[in-house]
């Protein structure tokens, strides 16, 4: 091709741009004539001219592969991005098929945006599964080892597992207003029967431009029937805090695209609550998050992501039990004769109820009558190479601290001692079968942690100190109006562990259609024989054989929000000035140094004390300031220091959100405190 001397004069050169042409197999080569000063626009318009196929390239833009980045700025210039002859730009579809496996291990496949930030693709993959709080959800990159099942000796007999996907390719595509406003409306008519959960037909025309048809809906709403006790041995599970580690070292960057952290179209990810503050669950509106919820806690127990003891794990079996029974029987239910409901009438006797509201708060009388506990215990505080000796003491808790005193005659006079237990960490330690209810404090000290237990004498006592406790560690005190609420929470779970008449049970072994097998870890399976295993989990199941679906699920929630691991995520790190490798536990509310070989925690610091917090990175180091001059700073070995970094800001946005805003969610704050001013 001959330059004339206008080229020359103008500046113009050539840009080869390769072209993912949507119906041909392989991409093309266009070579464009340009000049520095022409936009990103008039380049795609020059672009499509050429091409020349009448269709839509709407959601078509420009991908700079050499600098990983997106040129979606269509007013800026070449020369503005630095664009020269030498780039080699893609012009490709902004939405790209990706497979999801959910929390119930289901795979949906769908069209998200690789364009778009992550935090804002998973707000529009929300919106087509129908799951409120986005926010609260985040996509995971699985380790090498996680899809991978176990080797097997022998593997001629076995069908390959053909996987069950629900394709949702017709999902819109297009970032405009919101999917489905009706789900996000309070006055709507409910989506679904908050008693059994089953989606309400008649609502289904809500939700025109959601994918999911009312098949689908209850799909992801229901739980998925238990796997057989092979399938559970074959899936990976984390042996030590540093497996546990591992598994969150995927967690994808929120402030950058799909496109621009590696991810291939057609890739599978996981979508998974990565941050354990669960806003405003509502069973009317909720039934698809509660479900996802619910088996993302299942799963964390039978795979042995989080401890919890044999008790337990009896009580997840048996609401487990529960849930698999009830969720059968309603799935044969046919849902389409269900009497149509005027809508409007509907959303207006609802709105109704809303307006009238709850009962007021006495906030008067809070302040004026902060509640004080005082009883008979026992405490303990562990030395070495002495027995546990528990030495019964006269315990007054106001506020948020405990003072002990001798006897009650003393109580006025100067304490034994005061335990403030703001920051510290609350674990139960009880066992109901042999009438134990002890609570173990980790008080934060300046060298570390203090050590106490302390030992009620029934169910009630316990329920009350142990609340109170809680609270006390958050900062609040038992005039908080969720004092009550969390008493008899405790009691609930207290109950549920209580052993019931043999006699029905055995009766029921002989009817009974369980492999209990599904429904325990695999350890916990090899410890006991089935039949034996079966009574127990039956035993258990007798105190919440009554639940509806719905509750039942809440309630598996609540018992595995109630573990004293719930809701740490770990990573490997090196704290500076220290010789060996730490765990670092982040929390909703406090992050935890635990020792790695013996997964004992060493310190704890709080949120609420946080002065500040950044990023060194160029040596990639996470440095926070707390009050009292204290400072720590750590390198991250299992993961991007951005990873960390973002979890920490990410809980600082979560805490927030109130009741009273509506729910669109400030972006700008999340990425202001996640991104680390990079």
């Amino acid at each position: 091709m001959m330059l004339s001397s206008s080229d020359f004069a103008s500046g113009s050169w050539e840009l080869v741009v390769r072209v993912d042409h949507p119906n041909e197999e392989e991409q093309k080569d266009v070579t464009l004539r340009v000049s520095g000063d022409l936009h990103i626009g008039g380049v795609m318009l020059k672009l499509v001219e050429q091409i020349n196929i009448a269709q839509d390239w709407s959601d078509f833009a420009l991908w700079w592969e050499q600098k990983h980045c997106w040129l979606l700025k269509t007013h800026w210039t070449l020369d503005k991005y630095g664009v020269q002859a030498d780039a080699k730009l893609l012009f490709t579809p902004q939405h790209k098929m990706l497979r999801l496996r959910l929390p119930n291990v289901k795979t949906v496949r769908l069209r998200v945006s690789f364009s778009a930030v992550v935090f804002k693709a998973v707000s529009d993959i929300c919106k087509i599964l129908n799951i409120r709080r986005s926010e609260e959800l985040s996509l995971l990159k699985p380790s090498g080892d996680y899809f991978k099942k176990k080797k097997k000796k022998d593997k001629s007999n076995k069908e390959p597992i053909i996987e069950d996907i629900l394709n949702l390719e017709g999902s819109p595509t297009t970032s405009g207003p919101p999917v489905s406003p009706g789900l996000y409306s309070k006055t709507m008519t409910p989506t679904y029967d908050p008693v059994s959960g089953t989606p309400a037909s008649s609502t289904m025309t809500w939700f025109s431009d959601s994918p999911l048809t009312e098949q689908n809906c209850s799909i992801l709403a229901f739980s998925q029937p238990p796997q057989s006790p092979e399938a559970l041995a074959d899936m990976y599970q984390p042996r030590s805090l540093v497996d546990k580690a591992k598994l969150n070292a995927g967690w994808l960057d929120s402030s950058r695209s799909l496109m621009e952290q590696g991810i291939q179209e057609e890739e599978q990810l996981l979508l998974r609550f990565k941050y354990y503050t669960f806003f405003d669950l509502n069973p009317k509106y909720d039934a698809v998050r509660i479900n996802q919820l619910y088996e993302q806690a299942r799963w964390a127990v039978l795979l042995e992501e989080i401890d919890c003891t044999e008790e337990e794990m009896l009580i997840f079996a048996a609401l487990q039990y529960h849930i698999s029974k009830l969720s059968l029987s309603a799935e044969t239910q046919d849902f389409t004769n269900e009497s149509e409901v005027d809508e409007v009438e509907a959303a207006l006797s609802n709105l109704e109820v809303t307006l009238e509201g709850g009962k007021a708060d006495n906030t008067l009388e809070d302040i004026t009558d902060i509640p004080k506990l005082a009883d008979n215990l026992r405490l303990f505080r562990p030395k070495k190479l002495i027995l546990k000796a528990f030495k019964q003491y006269w315990f007054i808790f106001k506020d948020t601290s405990i003072a002990y005193f001798k006897n009650k005659e003393l109580e006025q006079g100067e304490p034994v001692e005061k335990l403030n237990l703001r920051g510290c960490e609350v674990v139960p330690d009880v066992n109901v079968a042999g009438r134990k209810f002890g609570i173990k404090l980790l008080i934060p000290v300046a060298d570390g942690m203090n050590e106490v237990y302390l030992r009620c004498d029934h169910e009630k006592q316990y329920a009350q100190w142990m609340a109170a406790c809680i609270l006390a560690s958050k900062g609040k005190t038992m005039a908080d109006s969720s004092y009550q609420p969390e008493v008899l929470n405790i009691l609930s779970f207290l109950r549920m562990k209580n052993r019931n008449s043999a006699s029905q049970v055995a009766s029921n072994l002989e009817t009974m259609d369980m492999n209990p097998e599904c429904f325990v870890s695999p350890r916990c399976a090899k410890k006991h024989k089935s039949k034996q295993l079966a009574a127990r989990i039956l035993e258990a199941h007798q105190n919440v054989a009554q639940m509806p679906l719905v509750e039942a699920k809440l309630r598996f929630i609540q018992a595995w929000q109630s573990l004293p691991e719930f809701g740490l995520t770990y990573y490997l790190v090196r704290f500076k000035g220290s010789k060996k490798d730490d765990i670092l536990g982040v929390s909703y509310n406090r992050l935890i140094r635990i020792e790695a070989a013996t997964g004992i925690p060493i310190t704890t610091w709080r949120f609420t004390n946080m002065k500040q917090w950044n990023v060194n990175w160029e040596i990639r180091q996470v440095a926070i300031e707390f009050d009292q001059n204290v400072s720590i700073a750590f390198t991250c070995l299992s993961a991007d220091c951005k990873i960390v970094h973002e979890y920490i800001g990410g809980y600082i946005f979560l805490s927030t959100r109130s009741k009273d805003q509506n729910e669109t969610l400030d972006e700008d704050l999340f990425h202001k405190l996640t991104g680390g001013q990079e």
